[in-house]
Parts: C-alpha cells; structure tokens; sequence
C-alpha cells in the first residue's frame, strides 16, 4: 500500500491530517511556507511552493500530492503530472476552484445551477450587467479570493474602479466575474468525498453561518431541510465530483434561495472549514476520508451519531492567541471540544474552533456560543 502523502501548504488543515494519518499508519509530509506554520509538527520541507524545483524534489519523496489550499500554479501541478507523480486533486480538477470564471463556465456545461452571471472585461459590461440584473450585484475576483476576501455588492462599476485598472486587472486573470445578488435564506455546505476509483460518499449537508464574510458557525445536520434539498445536494456534489473528476475532499457552498431552490456559490477541493464537525460527529472524519480518497483507498462511514455544532475562533487583537484561557473552558464545559491552530494572533483570523456535540441543535450552539466566549474572554 502506498503510504507516503505529501501535503502542500502548512496551514491548520494539514495540521489536521496528522493524527488520522497516524491512525491510519501513514507518513504525513508537509511542504510548509515557514519553519512555524500551523502545521509544523508534519514539516519536512521549507520552501516556496511557487518554485517548481522546490514542489518537485519534494513531490519526489511521497507517493501522492494532496493540498492544504488550491493556490499551487497550474503549470506547476501539470509539470509533476507529466513527471509521473501522482496529485490528488489533479490539476485538471483544481483549476475549477483556482479560477471562479473556469468554475461557472463547468457549472454551467453539466447542468449545476449556477446564479445568473457574467465575466466582465469593462466597465460598460458591468454597467450593462448592473441595469439588467441590479440594482446590486456582487462582483468576484477570479483569483485568489477567500473569507470574504475579493468580494464586492455594488451599485456602480466605479465601486470596483481598481480592480478594472488594467494592470490589477491583467493580474486578476483579464476579467471579473459578475454575478447576481441571490435572494437567499440561508448559506448551505455540501462536503464529499471520492477516490480515484470512483468511490463517493457525502456528510450531511450543514448550515453555515458568517460574519463579516468569514465562517462564523456551522450547524450539523442543517435544520429543517426538505428531503428534496437534502436529496439534491448530494446529487449536485455527485455530479459536480463525478463529473470534473475530483478526487480527494469536494466542498459545495450553496444558497438555499428564498423560492426553494439551490444555487452552488463555490467549491473547495480539499479538506474544509464547513467539515470540522466531523472530527467528532462522524464516524469518519474529513481528514481521515480525504487521506484514504488521495490514496484511493476505500472509504469511511459518513453518518453522525448525533447533531454537532462547530463555532470558529476568530483573532480579536495582534496579540491574544486565547490558550491561556483554555483552562477556564475545560473546567466550564467538558462537552466542548477545542482545536487550536498554533497561528500567530490577528483580527479576524482562523485560530482554531470549538466543536459540541449532543441530541438538539439549539443546545448545542448554546453551549458551544458560551465555551467561544469564555475563550475568548468577552463573557
């Protein structure tokens, strides 16, 4: 059996690999961007991962690729394809979620519902797109974009007037991507997973919850889904998995619109913040199925047990990690489980989650509301 996994990027998601992956008696190696990553204990490479030398001669000593985020260059992934190593997601698949213009037009060819939308070169188009579809819109960069970030509701092109300069346009792939602004209940996540063989299984499909565009809340199983979207979300992770040939974690962030209908906002191809509940409310976790899946490997049971409630822990200084309140939180509430991310402090940034498990919802966010605030110590 192929054992050695290589996970590019050395953020709190390969972090995660690592004690799955010793369970499962794997080696774990990380190409990391900085000797203190998050996920420095599985380090065994520094380097910039956009340096095709570097990602190859690391590439060279693991059986399989697999990623902590999708910005590894296309080019690069291509060039240890030929090379005759084997990347899980392949390059092929990935590009739908490096680039959202490559993602819609995919969408749109297998029969995914997609929000109305247009790429943009212009302001004209974009004025054009405004008086058609507005008076709001959103507006997404191409490339690079997360959390929030790259993100825009506007009303004139001149809200995203650099953007559309054209050396910063030139850098974001040559356009934007406009699309409607979704009328929308609430935001649902579909995680999956599937191997190269073509195994595929889901999670249940989760609430998601955000604040200032950034995760805030995830709920497990979402409440009071019709068995019809429940049936059509995985149906449409299916499609999307089966027919752009992810392997590996596949995340569908999706609207439930206000007329009962699903709507795919974004995918990640990899493990996901919307799948950190299962660490505990499922049978197998993501990170667990989405080593087996890279490795093709049979997969794990998705079902969960119990409802599970996971609330992430946002930075709320430069300088406040929240460990020193851990204590406090296990004495509280035992039910509670913490994650820390070992990250340096910042506003707004992902240092780790709580996750609560038990019989009802409500309970379980309660509880898992009043272990973040203890942590982070606004009680």
């Amino acid at each position: 059996m192929s054992n050695r996994v290589g996970v590019i990027g050395g953020g709190q998601l390969a972090r995660m690999m690592t004690v799955p992956a010793i369970n499962l008696g794997l080696e774990l190696k990380v190409l990391a961007e900085s000797d203190n990553s998050s996920a420095s204990v599985a380090t065994t490479t520094v380097g910039d991962y956009n340096d095709l030398q570097t990602v190859l001669d690391f590439a060279r000593g693991v059986d399989v690729i697999t990623f902590d985020h999708e910005h590894v260059p296309l080019h690069i992934l291509e060039a240890l394809e030929a090379s005759g190593i084997s990347v899980q997601p392949p390059s092929k698949a990935l590009a739908h979620a490096q680039n959202k213009i490559v993602m819609r037009k995919a969408l749109e060819a297998i029969g995914a519902p997609n929000p109305i939308w247009k790429a943009v070169k212009s302001a004209n188009e974009l004025e054009s797109f405004i008086a058609e579809f507005g008076p709001e819109i959103i507006v997404k960069t191409p490339l690079g974009g997360y959390d929030g970030k790259g993100v825009r509701v506007i009303k004139s092109s001149a809200e995203v007037s650099d953007w559309l300069a054209k050396e910063t346009l030139e850098l974001l792939g040559g356009e934007l991507l406009a699309e409607e602004k979704v009328a929308f209940t609430r935001e649902l996540a579909q995680l999956s997973a599937r191997n190269p063989s073509g195994e595929f299984r889901s999670w249940p499909v989760v609430e998601t919850r955000q604040k200032n565009g950034v995760c805030s809340e995830v709920l497990a199983p979402a409440p009071n889904l019709s068995l019809d979207l429940v049936s059509s979300s995985r149906e449409i992770a299916e499609l999307i998995s089966t027919s752009l040939e992810v392997t590996g974690n596949l995340a569908v962030e999706m609207f439930e619109t206000r007329d009962g209908r699903l709507l795919v906002n974004e995918l990640a191809m990899r493990p996901h913040n919307s799948g950190h509940f299962s660490i505990e409310g499922s049978t197998t976790s993501q990170f667990e199925q989405h080593l087996r899946a890279v490795l093709d490997l049979p997969l794990g049971e998705t079902a969960m047990s119990s409802v599970a409630v996971m609330v992430n822990l946002l930075g709320v200084s430069e300088d406040k990690d929240f460990v020193e309140n851990y204590p406090e939180l296990m004495k509280d509430f035992p039910e509670a489980k913490v994650h820390s991310y070992d990250k340096a402090p910042r506003i707004g940034r992902k240092l780790g989650h709580i996750t609560v498990v038990g019989e009802n919802l409500d309970a379980a966010l309660a509880t898992a509301n009043q272990a973040r605030a203890v942590v982070l110590g606004v009680q």
